[in-house]
């Protein structure tokens, strides 16, 4: 059941995306009982999450995404 920094941090990133499972999380808040470091972590992690969401940033179309991974094929 225990994890290690690296799997939390882990978790950690994918609870903030919604990606995270049930088990998942409950691993990751028992680590954060006991890890100073990760507890940090997770609530920078947090924060930084809600000021970019507040920040109202565009983010590019998957077509335009796709055109620029093209362009930098045909650039290597």
């Amino acid at each position: 059941m225990k994890i290690s920094c690296e799997q939390a941090s882990n978790i950690c990133n994918k609870s903030q995306y919604k990606e995270a499972g049930f088990w998942e999380i409950l691993r990751l808040r028992l680590h954060i009982l006991t890890c100073k470091a990760c507890a940090k972590f997770t609530k920078q992690n947090t924060m930084l999450t809600s000021l970019c969401d507040r920040a109202g940033l565009n983010v590019l179309s998957e077509s335009d995404k796709e055109e620029m991974r093209k362009d930098l094929k045909k650039h290597l």
